[in-house]
């Protein structure tokens, strides 16, 4: 006997609508010691992520001890007045927390990642970091050794190399910019205990200083937290002093930092120009992206895929020193390597596809693709507490709005190709560009002559 089956289809599943996305909106407040907090709730994140930004510029450094804020920074968690280094490591561990701390142009920030359920001990942990370190003279000694050797390291590097020459080439050498963030092995050595100690009470003190914690708080009682560590901070009021303006000689040129026998050539080819404080900043960064944003732009086509010259170039754009007052300005540049025959027809290459690109402009693909990317991705690229707080961070380093970085995908999203065009045009001029390329002078001083792109000049590594 047959048994006859059957078969029932379900209708097929229709897609939703999709759920709309923003970058999330911090809430300001105030402590009664000046502390600015900016509190970001996110519910799931139990990695809790917490930035504070002091208002120690790189241009406070006495001009004989540069380097200072950077030995500061590290020595933020070498001890405590109530534990040793390695008690406060030991402490960092048992909270489950993370702690590091860098100096910028504008500001020094320390960063801290903690569980949501250990978050009062990870701020306190913070807090005494910054409000009584003890500065152990060997500790201190012992940074200094460290940065010490790092620069002869950074010396080796092509990439630090380049980037060293032309932050001193682009910029007058009475502007911090034009030297090393980090100190130069003269100033460094003459950093000790007293020179960190008074650095220290000069300018690190909670009313001028900015929290910014992201993750979920449902389980934790923050005002009474924040009251426990943070506010017990105290210290001398104190006001902004505003970022220097930033000017940098544009004027086209190239300059070579030789390295005799070096089978490479690193390239680093820019300018300055508008920061995020300029209203033509998204388009930049829209047009910025088309041009060497990914592997599929323009000059990772030509240059990778078509010429074979390089692993790939990238041009980009990264805010120097900017402030609400709109002196600012932003580094625009493209980088990368490539093989020393080829360093001549590479450059005219870039030179040839920055010309095309003025004459004849993106494509609407190029836009939607970039477009695609930024602002299609963003939620993905947002799914820490961390990055969310490293980005409001920025925002306050860069004296900007707190709904800042929504609106800029928001323009991004609204950007046209002709816009595109006009802020990537204006960025990357041919005719003002500054090219350091670090390689062996020679082989590539004579043809890079022959290209006509500006003056040429040799220095030595």
């Amino acid at each position: 006997m047959t048994i006859a089956s059957t078969m029932t289809f379900h209708p097929r599943p229709e897609p939703g609508q999709p759920t709309p996305w923003n970058f999330p909106a911090p809430t300001r407040s105030a402590l009664a010691n000046g502390l600015t907090v900016l509190r970001c709730d996110r519910p799931g994140q139990a990695l809790v992520a917490a930035e504070l930004v002091l208002d120690v510029p790189l241009a406070a450094e006495p001009r004989e001890q540069e380097g200072v804020s950077t030995i500061l920074a590290r020595a933020f968690s070498e001890g405590t007045e109530s534990l040793t280094a390695e008690e406060f490591a030991g402490e960092l561990e048992r909270a489950g927390a993370t702690l590091d701390a860098h100096a910028d142009h504008t500001v020094l920030r320390l960063s801290l990642e903690v569980p949501a359920s250990r978050l009062e001990r990870g701020l306190a942990l913070m807090a005494d970091a910054v409000r009584a370190p003890a500065f152990p003279e060997h500790e201190i000694e012992r940074l200094v050794a460290n940065r010490l050797d790092e620069i002869v390291h950074e010396q080796a590097n092509p990439a630090r190399r380049a980037a060293l020459a032309f932050y001193s080439e682009l910029f007058d050498q009475s502007d911090r910019l034009s030297r090393p963030r980090s100190g130069s092995a003269e100033t460094v050595e003459a950093i000790d205990r007293a020179a960190v100690t008074a650095f220290y009470a000069a300018h690190v003190r909670p009313a001028t200083a900015t929290l910014v914690v992201v993750g979920d708080f449902s389980e934790v009682d923050f005002d009474a937290v924040l009251a426990a560590t943070v506010g017990r901070w105290t210290g001398t009021p104190g006001t902004h002093v505003p970022a220097a303006p930033v000017r940098g000689n544009d004027t086209g040129r190239v300059v070579i930092v030789d390295r005799p026998g070096s089978v490479q050539t690193q390239l680093l080819i820019g300018r300055v120009g508008p920061d995020r404080h300029d209203p033509a900043w998204a388009a930049q960064i829209l047009g910025t992206y088309c041009l060497g944003g990914t592997l599929t732009s323009r000059l990772d086509k030509v240059l990778r895929e078509e010429k074979g010259y390089t692993y790939g170039v990238r041009a980009f754009a990264q805010p120097l020193r900017s402030g609400a007052d709109g002196q600012g300005r932003a580094l625009l540049a493209i980088s990368g390597s490539v093989d020393t025959e080829s360093t001549a027809p590479a450059l005219a290459d870039t030179w040839t596809i920055l010309r095309t690109l003025a004459a004849e402009g993106l494509t609407d693909e190029e836009r939607d693709i970039a477009v695609q990317n930024l602002v299609g991705v963003a939620p993905l690229r947002y799914e820490t507490a961390s990055a969310v707080c490293a980005t409001l961070a920025d925002q306050v380093e860069q004296e900007l709005p707190d709904n800042y970085q929504a609106d800029v995908y928001r323009q991004l999203a609204e950007t046209s190709t002709a816009a595109a065009t006009d802020a990537v045009v204006a960025a990357f001029p041919p005719d003002r560009l500054v090219a350091v390329l670090v390689g062996d002078a020679s082989v590539i001083e004579a043809p890079l002559k022959d290209l006509g792109i500006g003056e040429v000049t040799v220095v030595s590594a």
